[in-house]
């Protein structure tokens, strides 16, 4: 079992304390509760306070309620979830048209994270998971997130950066990989061909939120044993369909 932090604990205690039916406590009452020391219980509810955690009223008794950082954080969890579900929703309706694997992604720094996969209906599939960590110049949802970063930011990120190969196929040059973006930012489409899996290829849109920002990304990904000109252009068409809904429930424009 992993070792826990003995003051995280305690300042964790004292949040969910507010779980109960008490909007506000003083620091005696906190102190009574939770069994704590008083020079320990000041400290925590003073540095809550100062982090803005808590909130702290002084009058004739000093009481404390939850602060506005909770709030927050409440509220992105709650956009995260949202985010989930519409990006779940639109895979799924891609999934319905090709019968292809389609992802949704972000970026985490270099790499991509899926936050959404909605299976194959063939018996040859793509094995992947909500979760699955990739490095972004490797996928074709990375090279959207990473075209639909600033120069500065993107410079920042791929300084002192080493681009791995996952396959004989990936790009392993930083000229090679800008010259990639500036054709996805003149596009709006990515593609990759056995870069990430020798055995399969992907085509991918950007999903852009109210702000016009880039914040996520669909693909299709598919076997090559399925793979045929024809097919690709049904593919680019599905997934920028797919992508522009998602950006319209993220109350976004889509990108042409």
């Amino acid at each position: 079992m992993p070792r826990l932090v003995p003051a995280v604990q305690r300042a964790a205690d004292v949040l969910e304390l507010f779980l109960g039916p008490d909007a506000r406590l003083s620091a005696a009452e906190i102190v009574e509760r939770l069994g704590l020391p008083r020079s320990t219980a000041h400290e925590l509810l003073t540095t809550l306070a100062a982090r803005r955690y808590l909130d702290r009223e002084v009058g004739e008794e000093t009481t404390y309620s939850l602060g506005p950082v909770l709030l927050e954080l409440g509220s992105r969890y709650q956009r995260r979830l949202e985010f989930a579900k519409e990006a779940d929703a639109a895979a799924r309706s891609v999934a319905a048209q090709c019968g292809e694997t389609v992802h949704v992604g972000v970026l985490d720094g270099l790499d991509v994270v899926y936050v959404s996969k909605i299976d194959s209906v063939h018996s040859v599939r793509l094995i992947s998971e909500v979760g699955r960590r990739l490095p972004a110049h490797c996928t074709a949802v990375g090279k959207v997130l990473l075209a639909g970063l600033s120069p500065e930011e993107l410079g920042a990120r791929l300084k002192g950066r080493k681009l791995a190969a996952l396959t004989e196929s990936s790009i392993t040059s930083r000229p090679a990989l800008l010259a990639q973006l500036d054709e996805v930012r003149r596009t709006g489409i990515a593609h990759e061909r056995g870069e990430s899996n020798p055995d399969a290829g992907c085509v991918a849109a950007p999903v852009a939120d109210a702000r016009g920002d880039w914040v996520a990304a669909m693909s299709i990904s598919i076997p090559t044993s399925r793979h045929s000109e024809e097919a690709w252009q049904r593919w680019e068409k599905l997934v920028r369909e797919g992508a522009a809904r998602l950006t319209r429930r993220l109350g976004g424009v889509p990108v042409e």
